[in-house]
């Protein structure tokens, strides 16, 4: 996973120790825990609180220097210890070998010829930091007494992730050593970086991202100094902020999930060496072998010796993988944007309209999303739209017409318009609505593009600077595409075309689909495939409120973004699906796992993560 970092070497004890008394600590994680815990800042004001909270968590970084848990050497430095450890633990490590990409950071190189759909790599269970681990470890006597571990199993991780880093006859530290010792993620970008972010969707994932983390340090900081089931841990005499950015970056970047040993449900688990893999477009390969009990990886596609390896690490957007993983990935087939619409409760047709949504099985207001593809939006939100557009007729015949009730299933489907008006209607508020979205940005497409062209931009603010441009290159899109439908729908109309006969036998299917399925059977937003898990290290309060109903662990199939929001409905139980049986092995049955907080799909069943308390 070079891609989610760039390693900047620290050596074991560099930086003066501050002078600094534990009353004088405790005073200033106490201002940091009540400011992070406060009410919500008014609309406009987050930067605001953002500012504040960073400049408190810098006095406490500057009065912690030097006291952060650090490895001598560089990661290229461990890595044939990883290997060996590796083979002696039963992974597979004959076809493959770690090396340096340059931009992409370091990933696995084809030793030799590999076919697509060869499986090339297993890591066994043992080798696998999870939460049971966790919980069979001296973190354990502190996860048994504190309901936020119990509730949030990534931070459970991170805590693990520290514990065993301090130490040194730690199982672990093989894969330990070989982690980044920084990150690309937000949580790294200087506050002028961040500003880069300002105006774009998002800038509140970010700042969330940051008060949460900050919020999680000051609360665990009180925790692991007073509480007596804390007393046994190695890092109640050196937790910085530092550490648990770290921490909870690594975790971020990399946290999977697998079935526990018996099948019965799924925990959140570290999976070293491959998630040394970087990222590309395709398909998911990797699952989890319940029967051999391993993590098992095939090729994407045939690589030759000496070929970089890469996996798929889901339909995740840049925003996503800027926020969750710390790069902007070119060429991102699955790049969009959010789009929130809503139906007026205040309209006189709001019980109407609310009512053929709900038969097709879509929210009167949600959060939608506008592709980087051609067309930029997808089934669920035609219907949305298709409906939002219509006159007290068209929803009258859609509620009590002829075929009423089959002709919900067509709301989807671009073959069977409303009428030519309500087509010109839709693609009209699209085009406007796109257009004011753009508005909103503080620069132009064009301006961005010549600030990239600077030589002396940072990474960080390069990337910014380039997910800021591509949710406009998606917004300028969705303009275009909304302004040709609508003269080409008008067309129709001023020509007397006939609309499209309607059909029973033409029932529920929709198109942009990889399978054509009645509307109401697929889950809304299903184009926001993966607004997907978020190292949602969010809302932790030090007392029993924050673990009500609202952060009880949810499905993640359209789950939470990392502040804690919900951008789409939970998709429901995890989904049990049979599919084709790799080539390679036609008997073995796999679970999915994910990469860093995205989905890796494979044969068997499909496991959606169960995490992030809000």
């Amino acid at each position: 996973m070079g891609k989610k970092s760039r390693v900047k070497t620290q050596k074991s004890g560099t930086g003066a120790t501050a002078a600094v008394s534990p009353k004088e600590m405790m005073n200033l994680i106490s201002e940091l825990l009540q400011k992070c815990s406060s009410t919500a800042p008014s609309p406009g004001k987050e930067w605001e609180e953002y500012v504040q909270i960073r400049a408190l968590v810098e006095k406490i970084r500057k009065k912690q220097k030097g006291l952060s848990v650090s490895f001598e050497g560089t990661r290229e430095d461990f890595f044939s210890e990883l290997m060996a450890w590796a083979a002696e633990c039963g992974a597979s490590c004959d076809g493959f070998e770690i090396s340096n990409f340059a931009d992409e950071g370091y990933g696995l190189k084809a030793a030799k010829d590999i076919k697509a759909e060869e499986l090339f790599l297993w890591i066994p269970r043992k080798m696998l930091m999870t939460v049971e681990s966790a919980k069979n470890s001296v973190l354990g006597p502190l996860y048994s007494q504190d309901r936020i571990l119990q509730a949030m199993g990534n931070v459970t991780l991170a805590l693990h992730l520290l514990c065993e880093r301090a130490n040194p006859s730690s199982p672990w530290l093989p894969y330990i050593k070989t982690l980044p010792a920084d990150y690309d993620t937000p949580l790294y970008f200087e506050e002028e970086e961040v500003r880069h972010l300002l105006a774009t969707q998002a800038i509140q994932d970010v700042l969330s991202q940051y008060k949460n983390t900050a919020r999680q340090y000051a609360y665990f900081y009180k925790v692991i100094h007073t509480h007596p089931n804390a007393s046994k841990l190695p890092l109640k005499d050196a937790f910085t902020f530092d550490d648990y950015r770290w921490a909870v970056s690594s975790v971020m970047t990399r946290q999977n999930q697998i079935p526990t040993a018996d099948g019965s449900r799924v925990t959140l688990a570290l999976i070293p060496l491959w998630d040394m893999c970087n990222h590309t477009n395709g398909l998911i390969t990797t699952g989890y072998n319940l029967e051999d009990d391993r993590c098992e990886c095939v090729a994407l596609k045939d690589y030759k010796e000496g070929e970089q390896i890469y996996i798929f690490y889901g339909t995740r957007s840049n925003a996503e993988f800027v926020i969750h993983n710390g790069f902007f990935f070119e060429g991102n087939a699955h790049d969009r944007v959010k789009i929130k619409l809503g139906v007026s409760k205040s309209e006189r047709l709001y019980a109407m309209k609310a009512e053929v949504l709900a038969r097709a099985g879509i929210p009167a207001s949600s959060v939608f999303a506008l592709h980087c593809s051609e067309p930029p939006i997808t089934a669920q939100l035609l219907a949305f739209l298709r409906v939002f557009c219509m006159t007290e007729e068209e929803l009258r015949d859609y509620l009590v017409g002829d075929h009423a009730i089959n002709k919900i299933f067509t709301l989807g489907n671009t073959e069977f318009p409303v009428s030519w008006e309500n087509e010109i209607k839709l693609w009209t508020f699209l085009e406007t609505r796109a257009a004011l979205l753009l508005k909103t940005y503080k620069t132009t497409a064009e301006e961005d593009r010549s600030m990239l062209e600077k030589p002396d931009l940072s990474l960080h603010s390069r990337t910014a600077i380039k997910l800021r441009l591509a949710e406009k290159e998606i917004l300028e899109r969705a303009v275009s595409s909304g302004r040709a439908k609508r003269l080409h729908f008008q067309k129709q109309l001023d020509e007397g075309a006939p609309l499209p006969l309607y059909e029973e036998s033409d029932i529920a299917l929709l198109e942009n689909a990889d399978a054509k399925l009645p509307i109401i059977l697929r889950k809304l937003e299903e184009e926001d495939e993966c607004v997907q898990e978020e190292m949602n290290l969010a809302q932790i309060k030090p007392d029993a409120a924050c673990l009500d109903s609202s952060i009880t662990p949810v499905l993640n199939g359209q789950c939470k973004d990392l502040n804690g929001t919900q951008e789409d409905p939970p998709g429901g139980d995890a989904v049990v699906k049979e599919s084709k049986v790799e080539k390679h092995d036609p008997s073995t049955k796999r679970t999915e796992v994910q990469c860093g907080t995205v989905w890796l799909l494979a044969e068997g069943a499909d496991i959606e993560m169960v995490d992030n308390a809000q």
